[in-house]
């Protein structure tokens, strides 16, 4: 891997394992709708500038706007709303490490969905570990637990949410060819639109916010948002998907070193543990199943199935 590969692949995987350090401190002087509104308008519409710049159009069809209004509910409003909940009383390294458990919730939804056919050994181990990954760092046995129940089911869930779209857009966006900046921008302004309608039900407190929180969700939005889906599509186009791919693994460990170092948070062995069974987790749900011989094989169906479709700049 060549030396600009290397330093696109370490900046996107700083800059989005360092998405819940920001959430944590924007978490001081925003509520939880308030910061995923801003940070969606602001993600939206580098996005957005960034395809119409390319001279890309927003797709047409209700169907399809249909599916996006889905994927952003399923991908950015519920999951981001979750983590930002989870970080109010937990840790931003614990919701890095649940974060990347997304892999075990996109097989699963995957084969919910029909994209995938056959698991394999691997694939079912790995679910399992992801699951162990949970288990290990909601450390249920210890009295010193460092972190609440709500926050381990919000982030739990919004790791679910966040792993769902991936199938979602994999079985029913993808295949319709849309521009990866319209496709990314118009998930991101739709589901802006979605937390702006939610947000009178969620309360809109009056806002009371530093500078550093201000600083922390403009980073947010612009930086960790619209910034990493331009840095992640030159990755995929320049140094592949599977490039693109070895960033789950890095920022999983961003996010824990992150959360140690800047905002003290605790690093017992169950949260290394568990970090290590995320990372061994999402190792073996990226490996491909052996395909079945072709005399075996069931004349309806294919011998593989097709690889999964992940949103770009989802995170």
């Amino acid at each position: 891997m060549s030396t600009s590969a290397l330093l696109r692949l370490s900046v996107l995987s700083l800059v989005w394992g360092s998405v819940f350090l920001w959430i944590k401190l924007a978490g001081d002087g925003f509520s939880p709708i308030e910061m995923v509104l801003a940070r969606l308008v602001l993600g939206a519409a580098v996005v957005l500038a960034i395809g119409f710049a390319k001279r890309q159009r927003l797709p047409k069809g209700l169907a399809t706007w249909g599916h996006l209004g889905v994927a952003a509910l399923l991908g950015n409003t519920l999951p981001w709303l979750l983590f930002a909940y989870g970080e109010r009383d937990g840790s931003s390294s614990i919701a890095g490490i649940l974060s990347g458990t997304a892999p075990v919730w996109t097989m699963t939804a995957a084969v919910l969905l029909g994209s995938e056919k056959r698991l394999g050994l691997g694939r079912l181990g790995g679910i399992a570990l992801g699951v162990l990954g949970v288990v290990l760092v909601s450390a249920p046995w210890s009295h010193d637990a460092h972190v609440t129940a709500s926050s381990l089911v919000s982030c739990v869930l919004g790791a679910v949410s966040f792993g769902s779209s991936f199938a979602y857009v994999g079985r029913f966006l993808a295949p319709r060819g849309i521009p990866v900046f319209m496709l990314a921008g118009g998930q991101l302004g739709t589901a802006a639109v979605l937390s702006a309608l939610a947000a009178p039900f969620l309360g809109l407190p009056a806002v009371h916010a530093s500078a550093k929180a201000t600083v922390a969700l403009i980073v947010l939005g612009v930086v960790c948002t619209g910034f990493a889906v331009l840095l992640n599509t030159v990755i995929i186009t320049k140094d592949g998907p599977a490039a693109s791919a070895t960033v789950v693994y890095l920022m999983t460990v961003v996010s824990v070193v992150l959360g140690g170092v800047v905002l003290d948070e605790p690093l017992g062995w169950t949260v290394i543990a568990g970090t290590a069974a995320v990372l061994g987790a999402t190792v073996l749900l990226r490996r491909r199943p052996a395909p079945v011989p072709a005399a075996a094989a069931p004349l309806s169906e294919p011998a593989a199935a097709a690889p999964l479709s992940e949103p770009v700049g989802a995170r």
